[in-house]
């Protein structure tokens, strides 16, 4: 395992650096964004307002305040930001690469067969956000820049973040392929059908 620390926007050649089990911190902008925009991007085929090319796509609903006076221009600060379970963008994801740009996605959670050949497609990553950390993650932002389509809800809509650091970020899936939740499982489930086969004949119950 190799702990990397990136400024977006990144190339081809970062992601090429990094495989599944490695660790990224990184510096400069992410834009979270979640079904909504998926689903508009990719199935209704509205471009974001936001240049996304080589930049990280955070999957999270965050929990912002405006903090600007009245009369003054809008300005917010994050409360809360945890990710959201990546699987709820599978069926675009792939898409949403290549249509972006986008290089790292940022979410909790695996993510399927579709996202994996995107990354490959793409040169892209998959990275998870420790669960249960999204105060942490506020403190790691350190400027919200704006905020794009707004009419679809606070969650749903488009914050741009500015964070320093921001991780750790263990990485899912690589640009080659490899994906680590679903290695996971196989090795799992192999362990378990051997465990319980040496368990066969001691315990009654499963006589």
């Amino acid at each position: 395992m190799s702990t990397f620390e990136f400024k977006t926007p990144v190339s081809d050649e970062d992601i090429k650096k990094v495989h599944i089990g490695d660790v990224i911190y990184l510096t400069g902008d992410i834009v979270t964004g979640r079904d909504d925009v998926h689903h508009r991007v990719v199935m209704s085929g509205k471009m974001p307002p936001v240049d996304l090319e080589g930049k990280a796509i955070f999957h999270a609903g965050p929990i912002m305040k405006k903090i600007s006076a009245e009369g003054e221009p809008d300005k917010y600060k994050v409360i809360s930001v945890g990710p959201t379970t990546s699987m709820r963008m599978e069926k675009a994801q792939a898409e949403f690469l290549e249509k972006t740009g986008v290089k790292i996605i940022i979410g909790k959670g695996g993510m399927g067969p579709k996202t994996t050949q995107g990354c490959i497609d793409n040169c892209a990553i998959h990275t998870i956000f420790p669960g249960g950390c999204a105060v942490v993650a506020a403190e790691e932002v350190t400027d919200v820049e704006g905020v794009e389509w707004l009419d679809l809800g606070m969650p749903e809509a488009m914050w741009r973040l500015k964070a320093d650091r921001f991780g750790p970020l263990i990485v899912s899936i690589d640009s080659y392929g490899n994906n680590l939740i679903e290695n996971n499982k196989i090795e799992f489930n192999s362990k378990r059908e051997k465990a319980l086969e040496n368990l066969k004949g001691k315990l009654s119950y499963m006589e």
